[in-house]
């Protein structure tokens, strides 16, 4: 499997003990790092939503004849997970892990200011309007998982910022801003 030629990778991809868990503390640091960075970066610009750990093209560079081990890919996703960019879909089997574009206090942020700059305070939008609609073009909520939008919006409504109500489908859920 090959990365997509529309995301560049950075130069210490290309960096073989790149794919060798580091044994000294400080460089395994910037490493674990790098990876968390590359992670987030590759599926954030990609739109993917979930890394499924067996398909993961970032794992192996076939250019430098380079991968990470197994156990590796286990310390790099721990790592991953521990800093609050990712979450297991299945925590037993640690397989699929759901990408966290942006944290869900930063995504709840990111709605709020996108809905005073936009005049959506006191008006009303749906679900949809803020995971696909035009006025959200290029916001970093765009095409965001349903579930962690959802929670971003939890976020709002617990900080009196807006209300979520329901429609016909999830969908079509409410939400108005205060």
């Amino acid at each position: 499997m090959t990365t997509p030629a529309n995301f560049e990778l950075p130069d210490f991809y290309y960096f073989p003990p790149f794919f060798t868990i580091q044994p000294v503390l400080s460089t395994r640091e910037k490493q674990l790092g790098q990876w968390r960075e590359l992670i987030l970066k590759y599926h954030t610009d990609l739109k993917i939503k979930t890394l499924v750990v067996h398909e993961c093209p970032l794992f192996q560079n076939s250019t430098i004849q380079r991968n990470l081990t197994p156990s590796d890919i286990q310390v790099v996703m721990s790592d991953f997970v521990s800093s609050g960019h990712g979450e297991w879909e299945d925590p037993n089997q640690k397989t699929r892990c759901r990408i966290l574009w942006r944290k869900p206090e930063q995504l709840a942020s990111d709605v709020y200011e996108w809905a005073v700059k936009n005049g959506f305070v006191g008006s009303v939008c749906t679900v949809y309007e803020l995971h696909s609609g035009e006025d959200v073009n290029g916001m970093s909520f765009q095409g965001a998982d349903e579930e962690l939008l959802r929670r971003a919006l939890g976020i709002l409504e617990d900080q009196g910022k807006c209300t979520m109500f329901q429609g016909e489908t999830s969908s079509e859920d409410g939400i108005k801003f205060f």
